[in-house]
Protein backbone atom coordinates (compact mmCIF):
# COMPACT_ATOMS: atom_id res chain seq x y z
CA UNK A 1 0.00 0.00 0.00
CA UNK A 2 1.08 3.69 -0.39
CA UNK A 3 0.79 6.49 2.13
CA UNK A 4 -0.42 10.17 1.32
CA UNK A 5 2.16 12.55 3.47
CA UNK A 6 0.30 16.31 3.47
CA UNK A 7 1.69 19.00 5.55
CA UNK A 8 4.80 21.87 5.28
CA UNK A 9 8.01 21.88 3.36
CA UNK A 10 10.26 24.86 4.39
CA UNK A 11 13.53 26.25 4.29
CA UNK A 12 15.22 26.50 7.86
CA UNK A 13 17.62 28.29 9.69
CA UNK A 14 19.13 26.31 12.86
CA UNK A 15 21.22 26.85 15.41
CA UNK A 16 22.87 24.84 17.99
CA UNK A 17 24.87 25.09 21.01
CA UNK A 18 27.64 24.23 18.51
CA UNK A 19 26.77 24.59 15.08
CA UNK A 20 24.61 26.96 12.64
CA UNK A 21 23.00 26.20 9.34
CA UNK A 22 20.84 28.28 7.14
CA UNK A 23 18.45 27.22 4.39
CA UNK A 24 18.09 23.99 5.45
CA UNK A 25 15.37 21.55 4.03
CA UNK A 26 12.32 21.36 6.26
CA UNK A 27 8.61 20.98 7.22
CA UNK A 28 6.87 18.64 8.58
CA UNK A 29 5.78 16.81 4.66
CA UNK A 30 9.58 16.70 3.86
CA UNK A 31 10.61 14.67 6.59
CA UNK A 32 7.90 12.64 7.11
CA UNK A 33 8.08 11.77 3.48
CA UNK A 34 11.45 10.81 3.27
CA UNK A 35 11.40 8.88 6.13
CA UNK A 36 7.75 6.78 5.19
CA UNK A 37 9.53 6.24 1.74
CA UNK A 38 11.95 3.54 3.63
CA UNK A 39 8.94 1.48 3.52
CA UNK A 40 6.59 2.12 0.99
CA UNK A 41 5.56 4.00 -1.56
CA UNK A 42 4.42 8.13 -0.50
CA UNK A 43 2.55 10.46 -2.30
CA UNK A 44 3.38 13.90 -1.20
CA UNK A 45 1.23 17.26 -0.80
CA UNK A 46 2.67 20.88 -0.15
CA UNK A 47 3.78 23.68 -1.62
CA UNK A 48 6.85 25.82 -2.05
CA UNK A 49 8.01 29.07 -3.84
CA UNK A 50 9.78 29.53 -6.61
CA UNK A 51 12.90 29.71 -4.42
CA UNK A 52 12.99 26.08 -3.82
CA UNK A 53 16.40 24.78 -4.10
CA UNK A 54 16.16 22.04 -7.01
CA UNK A 55 18.69 19.43 -5.18
CA UNK A 56 15.97 19.08 -3.01
CA UNK A 57 12.82 18.55 -5.64
CA UNK A 58 15.48 15.67 -6.32
CA UNK A 59 15.95 14.40 -3.18
CA UNK A 60 12.41 13.67 -2.86
CA UNK A 61 12.38 12.01 -6.48
CA UNK A 62 15.39 9.82 -5.81
CA UNK A 63 12.87 8.55 -3.05
CA UNK A 64 10.64 7.66 -5.46
CA UNK A 65 8.11 9.90 -4.18
CA UNK A 66 5.31 11.39 -6.20
CA UNK A 67 5.46 14.86 -6.27
CA UNK A 68 2.03 15.03 -8.41
CA UNK A 69 1.01 16.89 -5.50
CA UNK A 70 3.62 19.65 -5.06
CA UNK A 71 2.95 23.22 -5.90
CA UNK A 72 5.73 25.18 -6.92
CA UNK A 73 4.41 28.85 -6.84
CA UNK A 74 5.72 32.20 -7.41
CA UNK A 75 6.73 33.68 -4.53
CA UNK A 76 9.05 32.60 -1.23
CA UNK A 77 9.14 29.28 0.03
CA UNK A 78 7.50 29.15 3.96
CA UNK A 79 10.79 29.73 6.28
CA UNK A 80 11.63 28.99 9.37
CA UNK A 81 14.18 29.79 11.90
CA UNK A 82 15.33 28.38 15.09
CA UNK A 83 17.32 27.83 18.04
CA UNK A 84 17.91 24.98 19.99
CA UNK A 85 19.42 25.70 23.84
CA UNK A 86 21.72 22.76 25.48
CA UNK A 87 19.84 20.21 26.84
CA UNK A 88 18.54 19.66 22.95
CA UNK A 89 14.61 19.68 24.10
CA UNK A 90 14.10 23.63 24.66
CA UNK A 91 14.33 25.50 21.23
CA UNK A 92 13.13 29.30 20.46
CA UNK A 93 11.76 30.39 17.19
CA UNK A 94 13.49 33.39 16.11
CA UNK A 95 11.51 34.05 12.81
CA UNK A 96 8.66 32.07 10.93
CA UNK A 97 7.99 33.80 7.39
CA UNK A 98 4.82 31.84 5.76
CA UNK A 99 5.33 33.34 2.65
CA UNK A 100 3.62 31.01 -0.19
CA UNK A 101 2.34 28.75 2.47
CA UNK A 102 -0.28 31.18 3.79
CA UNK A 103 -2.74 30.80 1.17
CA UNK A 104 -2.10 26.88 0.64
CA UNK A 105 -4.77 25.40 0.06
CA UNK A 106 -4.24 21.01 -0.18
CA UNK A 107 -5.42 20.01 -3.73
CA UNK A 108 -5.67 16.07 -4.12
CA UNK A 109 -4.69 14.87 -7.78
CA UNK A 110 -6.91 12.08 -9.07
CA UNK A 111 -4.56 9.71 -8.30
CA UNK A 112 -4.00 10.47 -4.47
CA UNK A 113 -8.12 10.20 -3.88
CA UNK A 114 -8.02 6.34 -3.40
CA UNK A 115 -4.64 6.37 -1.10
CA UNK A 116 -5.18 3.99 1.82
CA UNK A 117 -2.83 5.21 4.30
CA UNK A 118 -3.27 9.05 4.81
CA UNK A 119 -0.82 10.93 7.73
CA UNK A 120 -1.98 14.68 7.76
CA UNK A 121 1.21 15.97 9.05
CA UNK A 122 1.60 19.39 10.79
CA UNK A 123 -0.63 21.90 9.06
CA UNK A 124 -3.40 24.13 10.38
CA UNK A 125 -6.88 21.76 11.27
CA UNK A 126 -9.10 23.19 8.48
CA UNK A 127 -6.39 22.38 6.06
CA UNK A 128 -6.32 19.04 7.77
CA UNK A 129 -10.00 18.57 7.35
CA UNK A 130 -9.96 19.88 3.55
CA UNK A 131 -8.02 16.91 2.60
CA UNK A 132 -10.15 14.31 4.64
CA UNK A 133 -12.96 15.73 2.42
CA UNK A 134 -10.82 15.06 -0.79
CA UNK A 135 -9.60 11.21 0.37
CA UNK A 136 -12.38 8.19 -0.82
CA UNK A 137 -12.65 5.61 1.94
CA UNK A 138 -9.10 5.51 3.46
CA UNK A 139 -8.36 2.22 5.77
CA UNK A 140 -6.22 4.35 8.12
CA UNK A 141 -5.76 8.08 9.05
CA UNK A 142 -3.13 9.91 10.93
CA UNK A 143 -2.96 13.23 12.37
CA UNK A 144 -0.70 15.11 13.85
CA UNK A 145 -0.56 18.35 15.70
CA UNK A 146 1.13 21.13 17.80
CA UNK A 147 0.32 23.53 20.72
CA UNK A 148 0.03 26.32 18.20
CA UNK A 149 -3.33 24.80 17.05
CA UNK A 150 -4.44 23.62 20.60
CA UNK A 151 -4.28 27.47 21.06
CA UNK A 152 -5.88 28.98 18.07
CA UNK A 153 -7.97 26.07 16.67
CA UNK A 154 -8.62 24.04 19.25
CA UNK A 155 -12.47 23.65 18.35
CA UNK A 156 -11.64 22.58 14.75
CA UNK A 157 -8.38 20.41 15.89
CA UNK A 158 -11.45 18.55 18.49
CA UNK A 159 -13.80 17.83 15.37
CA UNK A 160 -10.33 16.98 13.00
CA UNK A 161 -9.84 14.02 16.23
CA UNK A 162 -13.34 12.69 16.34
CA UNK A 163 -12.29 12.26 12.48
CA UNK A 164 -8.94 10.04 12.57
CA UNK A 165 -7.96 6.64 13.18
CA UNK A 166 -4.92 8.01 15.28
CA UNK A 167 -3.79 11.26 16.70
CA UNK A 168 -0.18 12.20 17.67
CA UNK A 169 1.27 14.62 19.49
CA UNK A 170 3.82 15.18 22.86
CA UNK A 171 3.50 14.93 26.37
CA UNK A 172 3.05 18.85 26.75
CA UNK A 173 0.67 19.00 23.94
CA UNK A 174 -1.15 16.12 25.61
CA UNK A 175 -1.36 18.10 29.07
CA UNK A 176 -2.36 21.29 27.34
CA UNK A 177 -5.11 19.95 25.09
CA UNK A 178 -6.66 17.93 27.77
CA UNK A 179 -5.85 19.60 30.69
CA UNK A 180 -4.55 16.67 32.52
CA UNK A 181 -0.94 16.39 34.19
CA UNK A 182 -1.08 12.75 33.63
CA UNK A 183 -0.13 11.52 30.67
CA UNK A 184 -2.42 8.29 31.17
CA UNK A 185 -5.75 10.13 31.79
CA UNK A 186 -4.48 12.61 28.71
CA UNK A 187 -4.07 9.20 26.17
CA UNK A 188 -7.30 7.85 27.67
CA UNK A 189 -8.84 11.07 27.26
CA UNK A 190 -8.46 11.88 24.12
CA UNK A 191 -9.09 8.11 22.99
CA UNK A 192 -12.89 9.07 24.03
CA UNK A 193 -12.87 12.14 21.73
CA UNK A 194 -12.77 9.22 18.57
CA UNK A 195 -9.54 7.89 17.59
CA UNK A 196 -8.94 4.65 17.94
CA UNK A 197 -4.65 4.96 19.07
CA UNK A 198 -3.10 7.74 20.28
CA UNK A 199 0.60 8.42 20.42
CA UNK A 200 1.95 10.81 22.90
CA UNK A 201 5.46 11.34 21.99
CA UNK A 202 7.92 11.70 24.85
CA UNK A 203 11.35 13.32 23.27
CA UNK A 204 14.48 11.20 24.72
CA UNK A 205 11.90 9.67 26.70
CA UNK A 206 10.31 7.56 23.59
CA UNK A 207 6.36 7.30 23.49
CA UNK A 208 3.60 6.10 25.08
CA UNK A 209 0.83 4.31 22.77
CA UNK A 210 -2.94 3.67 24.13
CA UNK A 211 -5.78 1.79 21.88
CA UNK A 212 -8.69 0.14 22.50
CA UNK A 213 -9.57 -2.04 25.40
CA UNK A 214 -6.98 -0.59 27.45
CA UNK A 215 -4.44 -1.54 25.44
CA UNK A 216 -1.20 -0.09 26.29
CA UNK A 217 2.44 -0.02 24.99
CA UNK A 218 5.48 2.39 26.20
CA UNK A 219 8.24 2.67 23.88
CA UNK A 220 11.80 4.19 25.60
CA UNK A 221 13.84 6.03 22.73
CA UNK A 222 16.91 4.72 21.10
CA UNK A 223 20.19 5.38 23.32
CA UNK A 224 22.05 8.10 21.61
CA UNK A 225 25.30 9.80 22.67
CA UNK A 226 25.06 12.58 20.40
CA UNK A 227 22.17 14.52 19.28
CA UNK A 228 23.45 17.21 16.47
CA UNK A 229 19.62 18.39 15.19
CA UNK A 230 16.04 17.15 16.79
CA UNK A 231 14.59 19.55 14.36
CA UNK A 232 11.83 16.80 12.52
CA UNK A 233 12.11 14.03 14.70
CA UNK A 234 8.73 13.57 15.74
CA UNK A 235 7.52 14.26 11.26
CA UNK A 236 10.44 11.50 10.84
CA UNK A 237 8.77 9.78 13.65
CA UNK A 238 5.43 9.96 12.14
CA UNK A 239 6.24 8.99 8.79
CA UNK A 240 8.05 6.20 10.04
CA UNK A 241 5.10 4.75 11.19
CA UNK A 242 2.73 5.11 8.57
CA UNK A 243 4.99 3.86 5.92
CA UNK A 244 5.56 0.66 8.02
CA UNK A 245 1.70 0.54 8.72
CA UNK A 246 1.53 0.69 4.61
CA UNK A 247 4.26 -1.65 3.63
CA UNK A 248 3.14 -4.23 6.76
CA UNK A 249 -0.86 -3.87 7.54
CA UNK A 250 -2.79 -4.88 4.13
CA UNK A 251 -4.87 -6.90 6.22
CA UNK A 252 -5.60 -3.83 8.75
CA UNK A 253 -4.24 -2.00 11.15
CA UNK A 254 -3.94 -4.54 14.84
CA UNK A 255 -2.09 -2.91 18.05
CA UNK A 256 0.68 -5.46 17.43
CA UNK A 257 1.35 -3.65 14.12
CA UNK A 258 1.31 -0.53 15.46
CA UNK A 259 3.32 -1.41 18.54
CA UNK A 260 6.00 -2.41 15.58
CA UNK A 261 5.36 0.80 13.96
CA UNK A 262 6.20 2.43 16.83
CA UNK A 263 9.43 0.92 16.93
CA UNK A 264 10.57 1.51 13.75
CA UNK A 265 9.45 5.54 13.77
CA UNK A 266 11.67 5.82 16.98
CA UNK A 267 14.28 3.96 15.27
CA UNK A 268 13.91 6.69 11.88
CA UNK A 269 13.80 9.57 14.63
CA UNK A 270 16.93 8.13 15.88
CA UNK A 271 19.13 8.33 12.70
CA UNK A 272 17.20 11.93 11.84
CA UNK A 273 18.84 13.87 15.08
CA UNK A 274 22.09 12.56 14.31
CA UNK A 275 23.18 15.39 11.75
CA UNK A 276 21.20 18.95 10.22
CA UNK A 277 18.10 18.78 8.07
CA UNK A 278 17.37 15.59 6.60
CA UNK A 279 21.27 14.98 5.90
CA UNK A 280 21.54 11.52 7.76
CA UNK A 281 17.99 10.10 5.98
CA UNK A 282 19.39 11.00 2.92
CA UNK A 283 21.82 7.96 3.56
CA UNK A 284 20.15 5.83 5.57
CA UNK A 285 19.59 2.18 4.09
CA UNK A 286 17.51 -0.82 4.60
CA UNK A 287 20.59 -2.66 6.19
CA UNK A 288 20.94 0.12 8.78
CA UNK A 289 17.29 0.41 9.56
CA UNK A 290 17.11 -3.16 10.24
CA UNK A 291 20.10 -3.92 12.30
CA UNK A 292 18.92 -0.65 14.50
CA UNK A 293 15.65 -2.43 14.88
CA UNK A 294 17.17 -5.68 15.87
CA UNK A 295 20.09 -3.65 18.27
CA UNK A 296 16.88 -1.32 19.99
CA UNK A 297 14.31 -5.09 20.82
CA UNK A 298 17.26 -6.50 22.35
CA UNK A 299 18.53 -3.69 24.28
CA UNK A 300 14.95 -3.03 25.07
CA UNK A 301 13.98 -6.43 25.42
CA UNK A 302 11.27 -6.03 22.60
CA UNK A 303 11.88 -10.16 21.76
CA UNK A 304 8.07 -10.46 20.91
CA UNK A 305 8.13 -7.21 18.60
Amino acid sequence: MSVLIVGSIALDDIKTQLAEHKNLLGGSASYGAVSASNFSPVSLVGIVGEDFPKEHVELFRNRQIDLAGLQIVPGKTFRWSGEYMWDMNTRETRSVELNVFETFTPTLPEGYHQTPIVLLANIAPDLQHHVLDQVSQPRFVIADTMDLWINIAKDSLTRLIGRVDMLILNDGEARQFTGETSLIKAGKKIREMGPAYVAIKKGEHGCLLFGPEAEFFSCPAFPLEDIHDPTGAGDTFAGGLAGYLAANAAGGVTFDALKKAVVYGSVLASFNVEAFSLERLKTVDSAQIESRYDLFRRISQFEKI
